[in-house]
């Protein structure tokens, strides 16, 4: 069983934000492999199924992102899950839109959703797949730019990107992740 969570912030206001990758790969995922992301539980919309032979569960935590934590040791403590088995899909402005990075483990760098993951479950040690969204001009606000849209010349690349974590995260699950790694990172 794995446990996918997608990074961003609950509203219409910030929908397909840059911050909100991790969301819209979620949906992305529930769409392709008909799973209603529709419950709210352990403060978060979740949805239960497949990927291949595998139980999923499907989760856009709703505590706002810099919360993020309070959802996810929520649910690895009540499915008691292993953390090889947590994999969290989010944002990042040092890669280029739509470009990947998928690690094992990792710190969280500058991202806040990720520090509040890493405080409730105290540990580093689970896959993440990071998604660009490339950086601000010089002199814009970080947090201004992270809650804005992609440029409409952008959308391609940042809909390629959410597709290529689709894969990734299909091919954690069906493979492992060295061979996500081999195939998507970068």
């Amino acid at each position: 069983m794995y446990i996918i969570i997608g990074l961003g912030n609950p509203g219409k206001k910030y929908e397909r934000t840059r911050h909100n990758a991790g969301f819209d790969v979620i949906d992305k995922l529930a769409d392709k492999h008909s799973i209603k992301v529709d419950k709210i539980k352990h403060k978060a919309l979740i949805g239960e199924g497949r990927i291949g032979n595998e139980k999923v569960v499907l989760v856009k935590p709703q505590t706002y992102m810099n919360l993020s934590g309070e959802s996810v040791i929520s649910l690895v403590n009540f499915y008691k899950i292993d953390l090889k088995n947590l994999i969290v899909i989010y944002d990042d402005i040092d890669l280029d839109v739509g470009k990947l990075r998928i690690r094992k483990k990792g710190s969280a760098g500058s991202h806040n959703g990720m520090k509040s993951i890493i405080k409730c479950i105290n540990s580093q040690e689970f896959p993440r797949v990071r998604v660009g969204v490339s950086k601000p001009q010089a002199g814009r606000d970080l947090a201004d730019f992270v809650l804005s849209r992609v440029s409409k010349e952008q959308v391609e690349d940042m809909e390629s990107g959410f597709d290529k974590a689709v894969k990734t995260v299909e091919e954690i699950i069906d493979k492992d992740i060295d061979s996500a790694m081999n195939k998507y990172n970068g």
